[in-house]
């Protein structure tokens, strides 16, 4: 039986003259700016042109492009390897090229007799996941793909994620001096407080992952913060801040271990914020030392965990599962995909 797996992930600009079309496409997607239209897509245009830049630095940092794609490709091709000749793993970006609408063609042509959805965001949330899927459902209608379709709508504490993250992490605690007090800081980028309001459970799902990091781990006494990064905009998001925590642990003189705990690639959120401004800040702040945790990228162990995920997504059947199977979101939870324990 051929397989099909789609990749999710956000995609980013592959030049600096797709800077702009590719912040006007996320700023227009009505996941992230809650307004109708035709509303939604003069903001979209008023906050791509006003970003547009500061995005521009920010790429000509990274070398004219983000290297996300690049970095998706190998997780697609490492996944492949671990799944077989059965399975064909393609790639569908949210905001930039490849998008679902080449994607859902191409996959089509290759003609699968199922179709699995495998977003790189292991937490859930509407704003990621949700919006990638209902993308993806336009594409596929569009060009006419009608195989079979599951989605795995979140993996916050699949073992091989965890365990990627959590032998990283033992790595930089032994090789941390005894008597230094270093602090973790889990940082996941934030969302506004509204939309966790609403009911989406990605807030939840990170600390979720926190919490079996720390269990894998199985240290007692850590010093372990969650926090929340890039921010923007006038509304009110969900706390505590990263660059707040930074400045806090400049104050006490604690030195930080940093661990990006919702990003699965590297791109400019962890090259250029994580690693470029925070660590300006942690400098300035007088922070001891600061090291970034790499995220899990192509990490056997994460790879070896996805294609786990794959195998029994396809096997068990249900056109939603989470990496438990069944909803695991507490039902205040209604953004959760399995609400009322059924997909929605």
């Amino acid at each position: 039986m051929r397989t099909a797996v789609v990749l999710f992930n956000l995609g980013g600009p592959d030049s600096l003259a797709a800077v702009r079309p590719f912040l006007t496409n996320l700023f227009s997607d009505p996941a992230i700016i809650r307004l109708p239209q035709p509303l939604r897509w003069l903001v979209a245009q008023l906050i791509a042109r006003r970003r547009a830049p500061l995005a521009h630095e920010i790429y000509r940092h990274l070398g004219g492009a983000s290297p996300i794609l690049a970095n998706t490709e190998a997780q697609a091709r490492a996944l492949e390897a671990e799944l077989g000749a059965a399975f064909r793993v393609f790639i569908a970006m949210r905001y930039w090229r490849p998008l679902s609408s080449e994607t859902a063609a191409a996959v089509k042509a290759w003609a699968p007799d199922r179709v699995m959805l495998l977003p790189l965001y292991p937490q859930f949330s509407t704003t990621t996941t949700a919006s990638s899927v209902a993308d993806w459902r336009r594409a596929a209608a569009r060009v006419g793909l009608t195989a079979p379709t599951r989605l795995l709508c979140c993996y916050p504490d699949d073992r091989g994620f965890i365990g990627a993250i959590a032998a990283m992490l033992a790595r930089a605690l032994d090789e941390t001096p005894a008597n230094e007090p270093v602090r973790i800081l889990f940082s996941a980028h934030g969302l506004p407080e509204r939309i966790v309001a609403a009911g989406d459970p990605y807030r939840w799902q990170v600390e979720w992952t926190v919490a079996a990091v720390l269990a894998a781990l199985g240290r007692s006494g850590l010093d372990a913060v969650l926090c929340f990064q890039s921010r923007v905009g006038p509304l009110a998001w969900i706390k505590p801040a990263t660059d707040d925590e930074i400045r806090r642990a400049g104050a006490e003189r604690r030195p930080l271990i940093v661990v990006p705990i919702a990003f699965v690639s590297e791109h400019s959120e962890t090259l250029v914020e994580l690693d470029r401004d925070y660590g300006r800040l942690a400098e300035a702040s007088g922070v001891p030392s600061y090291r970034r945790l790499p995220t899990v990228g192509a990490d056997p162990l994460f790879i070896a965990g996805l294609a786990g995920e794959v195998r029994r997504l396809a096997e068990e059947g249900g056109a939603v599962r989470s990496n438990a199977g069944a909803r695991i979101c507490p039902l205040e939870f209604g953004g959760c995909p399995c609400a009322q324990g059924r997909p929605t």
